[in-house]
């Protein structure tokens, strides 16, 4: 695994953006993953290092996440600025490596001869919208896209959950504390081990100065959420336009992809495959072998 940052440019300024990156750089098959909305890059470990033998995979911390910026304008943590942020790094990473002399004229020529590289984007819930998003545009770059426990139609019952804890900012005198709390709050992504816990609990810790511990996001990035009365968010419009194959994977128990929309994200736009899976809420962490191995035959399968 490698680590890097690149530049993405708000209305309010520039802001450094974290992802690690996996595989060999110069694959043709570049898989992005997306995390959800307080989560991290280090969600996707596991997953990356399934395909990591096949793929690059590149998983950034949004802005306002992780070891990314935090924005100083937190109105600006909305689809609008993820996707140009997106947008910036599959740029970045989907360049191919163009050396001097004869082998840059080679490289030009296999460039024209077999043309660019394929990009398969994993997004969880927040994620999902963002790759929806993107996937709908014309010209996408995007060949295969899957969907993470979320879909055109996201319930207001469910954002009201989420808002009772996102944005908070909870302190925590020990780790263990903090580490109770996050499998409290997350219980709906299932039965997870002890090491499961660990892995998605130290990854998204932060110490304080003063020896306490909270979570490594910042507590603006519901700003959006909390100018008006939360409603239904419907991105039917998007996903009617969205052709590449599509994988729609959704918790049996979520309360954020509902059963009717998943079943409806069957029989339009993309005409998702739907895989559901037991005991699990919102959402899949993708840390189990037989979720994992859902999305990398999906992926792997020819185009």
């Amino acid at each position: 695994m490698r680590t890097d940052y690149l530049l993405g440019l708000s209305a309010h300024g520039f802001h450094k953006i974290h992802y690690t990156d996996w595989g060999d750089p110069a694959s043709k098959r570049v898989v992005i993953c997306v995390h959800g909305l307080t989560r991290n890059c280090r969600d996707f470990d596991f997953l990356a290092r399934a395909l990591a033998h096949e793929c690059r995979v590149v998983c950034p911390d949004v802005v306002g996440r992780g070891r990314s910026d935090w924005l100083d304008h937190k109105d600006d943590y909305a689809n609008p600025q993820y996707t140009a942020d997106m947008n910036a790094l599959m740029a970045r990473v989907t360049e191919w490596p163009v050396p001097s002399g004869w082998l840059g004229r080679l490289a030009n020529f296999l460039t024209r001869r077999y043309g660019s590289r394929s990009v398969y984007w994993v997004g969880t819930s927040m994620g999902g919208i963002i790759g929806m998003l993107l996937a709908s545009r014309p010209k996408s770059p995007i060949r295969k896209l899957v969907v993470n426990d979320i879909g055109p139609l996201i319930p207001k019952a469910a954002l009201e959950r989420i808002a009772t804890y996102v944005g908070k900012d909870p302190r925590f005198r020990t780790y263990d504390e903090l580490e109770a709390y996050v499998r409290k709050i997350s219980a709906p992504f299932g039965p997870l081990d002890d090491a499961q816990w660990r892995h998605l609990t130290s990854h998204a810790a932060k110490q304080y100065a003063d020896g306490s511990w909270g979570m490594c996001y910042d507590p603006g990035i519901t700003a959006p959420l909390r100018k008006g009365p939360l409603e239904d968010i419907n991105l039917w419009s998007y996903w009617d336009t969205i052709f590449c194959p599509t994988l729609a994977l959704r918790g049996a128990e979520s309360d954020l992809l509902l059963k009717d929309t998943a079943d409806e994200m069957q029989k339009r736009g993309p005409r998702a495959r739907l895989v559901e899976f037991a005991g699990v809420g919102h959402a899949p962490m993708l840390l189990a072998e037989d979720q994992i191995r859902v999305v990398t035959d999906f992926l792997l399968a020819p185009e």
